[in-house]
């Protein structure tokens, strides 16, 4: 324990990261190490980044560690932690330590997400014994603390435990907060102004925080009940707030940050905003709402705040007006033409146009620009710019009744911006820039970040506006316009997608192409993300552009986009801009067998690359989209010409093995997946490169990053699915189960995948040389059942008992499993198959049912073991359950959907699982197309009338002993078939 601090120091350093996360790791499980290391953090003596790395690894411990079934944390340490935290908060008061504080607060609200209410009961006691009736520093802490566990209410849904909790806080910190609340108000509001007047003003902001997590699922009572003090026009809190503007508060205009009245001013809209939503016949107890309106109307009409550190404060009083409008409730307040136009002419104008910083952005900081450019929509006060919450507020006009004069209004302000700019085009392009911004908020109805506008207001031809004035833009040549000018007609493009038909959009890919090769940053990115956007667009299911389309472009648009990633130089910068990857893999994807003539070079290019971001992985979006597009340009093309295979096996080995020997856990799981995507393209036999990988797959460490089981677990299937004779030869099947056994089956994490690999084992491995571990995995998966069951593993567990049953593997029938059940305990077979995989059978969901179906048929029809008693007790519960599958016959049929191969066509990584986690990052294009286990078997029900017809006399018995109401009807429909069983 006595170099926790040597180690932490030597954790940042990139060159020691590796060895001493290692160390920290092992000793993090041994007795007293939270309560060291919460020491250390505490203590001044050690150096700020010290401490800092030890608030920031506790913080980790708590987030990835807390419950973890490997190298579990002693429930000592954890407990007297939970007890030492709250109090570490107070010691950490002093405003130099906030950054450790900051970790320390996370580390509270993560832990109290497992384990409160339950295991840490009392700490709500102990956060309101904390605070103090005047040291604010304290109370800034435990408010603090207190938020980051209210604050995961937002984004809960509702349900009986939710409420339980919210209930037990409310009973204790209500009237506490309340009276918080009221105290710190009144100093503020007092003259004058208190000496510590910044640290009570955090205060305040954090308690209006609170005020938010408290209501954002219901209305509590003490809130109810103090309305009026809150939101009475004049007289109520946050009224008064809204005109406080203390002199010494107040930052330069050249400030980006926003000064803490303006950010208390953003948290009360963001209230008032809640309200609306939530509790409308709250509000419509007084004029609250008007009152609101008005102090908009004060604080922002005709651009009286233009700084950028009154960004999300303007941002988020117009989303408030946007609210209001949308709600309904309000019509009278803006249902006037002249109110209509004023908000317009007053709030809307001032705050569409470009300023200085958006323009110093877009030039030193592109990325960021592309960022808040498209976070339109965005929630957060902090994600939406001036202007989309400006256009906003056009839009919620438009889509609430009021688009006749919306549309009217700023269709005036469009055309003499228009003119503005045709009079002076290299002077006035931001008048342009404007209008088109303008008419994309008055001519939007609805519209999703995914697909571009849905809906338009029908009084808008967008498609003439396109073609009169973004067109000439679009294929305007290089330097002839302002560059903003390119980014706009793009923009437009990408926003209005929807709207233009297929040969429309056809006939501009070429046009995107141009722009891919465009110097500035902005323009050609945005040509990257509208080309993405256009190759995705559906018609119902079915994308709207396929190979031939893009044929004679996919290897320009290649070339350009990764020319441009080539060209960014060192690998933070080559990986910062996933835009252009996630293009590049639209691409492959889209093109698929047509990029066969040139997938040499391809391949080459997307390794460079490789080689290049691994030596400092910064950007987990970038290495998904690379790896996709590997996995992509190998799956398309080698299914085409499969002659390819060995070109991609030799280009990838090389920079996969450095992968593996540097141990870059970022890429490792990438890398099993797509080493097990190549070995499945070999239809027989194992080539002797992966032969010499499997002893190191076999080892415990490969199994260490729980991101890379599942391409592990593939990857071994695939060996088995080939090779499984050599692995019993060589001993590596004992290796296989010593990882299930061990590692898989007791995670309550990992056990899927454990059944995964032993669904594998039990396809693939002779009976006769499986039968010696058989009895030894059933005994594992039995004490799992008796230590830790859980739901999803009793549905696991029988599943796979009935996988074992259904597979048509010779000498692998049901009394194989049965009888080596019965060798551990006689009679627990039944037992086993009454109390779990009967209740299981209607449980299974729709991908599993015909293995069910067909696991229980042969149970019941081929099983000796089954028909003598006892066992023979259970075989007509068991047959009755098989009943009830056929009752839902279309849980046997194959949807449409499975029956198609594999979806690669339809990857989006904002809506597929697929994507970046970070326990796992499953790549969509190394999915295997879904096999049938039991695909011998055609149609079930026929499966069953011929089992019964040639089943021994027994069973025949045993068909009258099951409930006559489900069994005879059932029984007497397939004689009537022709099933000859009575």
């Amino acid at each position: 324990m006595s170099n926790i601090a040597s180690l932490l120091q030597a954790s940042l350093q990139p060159a020691s990261r590796k060895q001493a996360e290692q160390q920290l790791h092992a000793l993090a499980s041994q007795q007293g190490f939270l309560a060291h290391l919460l020491t250390l953090i505490l203590n001044g003596s050690f150096d700020r980044s010290t401490r800092l790395a030890g608030g920031i690894y506790l913080k980790n411990v708590a987030k990835l560690r807390w419950e973890e079934d490997d190298a579990p944390l002693p429930e000592g340490d954890k407990a007297v932690l939970r007890s030492q935290l709250v109090p570490a908060m107070i010691t950490l008061s002093d405003p130099t330590d906030k950054a450790i504080r900051a970790q320390i607060a996370e580390s509270v609200a993560l832990i109290a997400e497992l384990d409160f209410p339950v295991k840490w009961t009392d700490l709500i006691d102990q956060l309101i014994l904390s605070l103090s009736p005047t040291d604010y520093s304290i109370n800034v802490g435990v408010l603090q603390t207190a938020h980051s566990i209210f604050n995961q209410w937002r984004a809960q849904v509702r349900s009986d435990e939710l409420f339980t909790e919210i209930n037990f806080v409310l009973s204790r910190f209500m009237q506490p907060f309340l009276d918080l609340f009221n105290q710190t108000a009144t100093v503020l509001l007092s003259s004058p102004a208190p000496p510590n007047i910044a640290i009570v003003t955090q205060a305040q902001i954090i308690l209006v925080d609170i005020f938010y997590d408290f209501t954002c699922q219901d209305l509590p009572p003490g809130i109810e009940d103090a309305h009026d003090s809150f939101f009475a026009p004049q007289a109520g809190l946050f009224q008064r707030f809204m005109s406080w503007d203390p002199t010494e508060l107040r930052v330069d205009p050249d400030e980006t940050q926003p000064s803490l009245p303006a950010q208390l001013k953003t948290k009360i809209f963001e209230i008032g905003e809640l309200y609306i939503k939530l509790f409308p016949d709250q509000l419509s107890r007084s004029p609250a709402v008007e009152g609101f309106v008005q102090s908009v109307w004060e604080l922002i009409g005709s651009n009286k705040l233009p700084g950028v550190a009154d960004d999300s404060l303007v941002s988020q009083s117009l989303r408030f007006i946007s609210t209001a409008i949308r709600s309904g409730y309000y019509k009278s307040l803006f249902s006037s033409r002249d109110t209509i136009a004023s908000l317009v002419q007053g709030v809307v104008i001032p705050n569409i146009g470009l300023r200085d910083y958006e323009m110093e952005q877009f030039e030193d900081e592109p990325l960021e620009f592309i960022r808040l450019d498209l976070a339109f929509g965005g929630s957060a006060s902090e994600v939406a710019t001036r202007r989309q919450a400006a256009a906003d507020v056009l839009q919620a006009l438009v889509s609430s009744g009021y688009q006749t004069e919306a549309t009217e209004i700023v269709g005036s302000w469009i055309t003499s911006g228009l003119q503005q700019y045709n009079s002076n085009p290299a002077q006035n392009w931001k008048a342009k820039d404007s209008a088109i911004y303008l008419l994309t908020a008055v001519a939007t109805e609805a519209s999703t970040t995914q697909h571009g506008v849905t809906s338009t207001n029908a009084l808008v031809d967008v498609v003439k506006f396109f073609s009169e004035h973004v067109y000439q833009d679009l294929q305007a040549s290089a330097g002839s316009i302002h560059e903003i000018l390119y980014v706009d007609a793009i923009r437009f493009l990408l926003t209005f997608r929807n709207q233009l038909t297929r040969d429309q959009l056809l006939s501009v890919l070429p046009l995107l192409v141009r722009h891919l090769n465009a110097d500035h940053y902005v323009t050609y990115t945005y040509a990257a993300i509208t080309i993405d956007r256009i190759l995705f667009i559906k018609k119902g299911t079915q994308l709207l552009f396929s190979q031939a389309d893009i044929h004679d472009l996919a290897a320009d648009l290649l070339n350009a986009l990764l020319s441009k990633i080539e060209a960014a130089g060192p690998p933070e910068k080559v990986a910062e801009n996933d835009h252009l990857m996630k293009c590049a893999m639209r691409i492959i994807v889209t093109a698929r067998q047509t990029l066969t003539p040139v997938y040499q070079q391809v391949l080459q290019r997307l390794v460079n690359i490789l080689g290049v971001i691994a030596k400092n992985p910064s950007n987990p979006n970038f290495d998904q989209y690379i790896f996709e597009s590997i996995s992509a340009l190998l799956r398309f093309v080698v299914s085409g010409t499969p002659s390819t295979l060995p070109t991609f096996e030799q280009a990838l080995f090389g920079p996969f093995t450095f992968i593996l020997q540097q141990d870059i856990d970022q890429y490792i799981p990438y890398v099993f997946q797509i080493l097990a995507q190549m070995l499945e393209a070999h239809t027989t036999g194992v080539p002797s490169e992966y032969r010499s990988l499997l002893p190191f797959l076999l080892t415990p460490t490969c199994w260490q990053q729980k991101g890379s089981i599942p391409g592990l677990v593939k990857l071994l299937k695939a060996f088995l699915a080939r090779d499984a004779a050599e692995m019993v030869k060589t001993g590596q099947i004992t290796a296989v189960l010593a990882v299930v056994q061990q590692r898989l089956i007791p995670s309550k994490i990992n056990d899927g995948w454990g059944f995964e690999l032993l669904q594998g084992v039990v396809q693939y491995v002779p009976p006769a040389q499986l039968k010696q571990y058989f009895k030894a995995v059933v005994m594992t998966l039995l004490t799992r059942m008796q230590t830790s069951k859980t739901d999803k593993y009793v549905y696991l567990f029988s599943h796979f008992l009935l996988f074992t049953m259904a597979v048509n593997v010779d000498s692998l029938g049901p009394d194989y499993v049965i009888s080596a059940i019965e060798e551990i305990q006689p009679q627990l077979w039944s037992q086993i198959l009454v109390n779990f995989i009967v209740p299981q059978v209607p449980k299974m969901p729709h991908k599993d049912r015909k293995v069910a179906a067909v696991g229980l048929i042969r149970m019941l029809t081929q099983s000796t073991i089954m028909l003598t008693p006892p066992n023979a007790q259970s075989w007509p519960p068991a047959f009755v359950s098989v009943i009830k599958l056929f009752s839902e016959p279309q849980y046997l049929a194959k949807s449409k959907d499975e029956e198609k191969s594999t979806g690669i066509t339809e990857i989006d990584f904002e809506e597929q699982t697929a994507g970046y986690q970070a326990a796992y990052s499953r790549l969509a294009a190394a999915d295997s197309a879904l096999v049938d286990p039991v695909a011998y078997v055609r149609d079930p029900q026929d499966f069953l009338g011929q089992a019964l017809v040639k089943a021994d006399p027994r069973v025949k018995g045993l068909l009258s002993a099951g409930d006559a109401k489900v069994v005879q009807p059932f029984v007497q429909a397939l004689v009537a078939s022709g099933y000859a069983i009575q």
